[in-house]
């Protein structure tokens, strides 16, 4: 599934990073991998249902939205876009986790930037984009946009900073 997966513990924590072609089933496959990592490797049991959510999310956002044309496996993908990806990086310490993911198809932030505003109300349901995004705004400490560092796409970061006991 994965044409490349790196794991790196330090002092600072610990990351995640893969690599993958930008389809459905790779988006699966992704969110399942940065489950059974933070199930093996210390993440706090309660956020991992919250952690799956928002992987899955933005991994689905980058194929339907970033250059994978709503591919749902490799079959599909082969049919000229097999050498986009999508590129996570996700890393945890004790004070919160980070999830970065990377598409390669194109866009501004500035035109995504107005969707990551939390307005308190409900997006269009019309509207074919968004609706993820209001999820992810009430689950989440912040969710940025950037251009990736390729320049080829976008950038989603997420981020939960964990309560400290008082």
């Amino acid at each position: 599934m994965t044409s490349e997966e790196r794991i790196s513990r330090t002092e600072a924590g610990v990351e995640l990073k893969l690599t993958m072609p930008a389809h459905h089933l790779a988006a699966r496959e992704g969110r399942q991998r940065v489950r059974e990592f933070a199930d093996s490797d210390g993440f706090p049991g309660d956020e991992v249902d919250r952690l799956e959510f928002v992987v899955g999310e933005l991994l689905s956002n980058a194929v339907d939205h970033g250059g994978g044309n709503k591919a749902m496996d490799g079959s599909e993908a082969e049919s000229g876009t097999a050498a986009v990806q999508m590129h996570l990086e996700f890393r945890f310490n004790r004070s919160g986790w980070e999830l970065r993911v990377e598409d390669e198809g194109g866009g501004d932030p500035e035109c995504l930037r107005p969707m990551l505003q939390d307005t308190g109300e409900l997006p269009d349901l019309e509207d074919e984009r968004g609706r993820g995004f209001f999820l992810l705004l009430g689950m989440l400490s912040s969710l940025k946009v950037e251009s990736s560092r390729t320049g080829e796409g976008i950038a989603l970061i997420a981020e939960v900073q964990f309560e400290t006991p008082s």
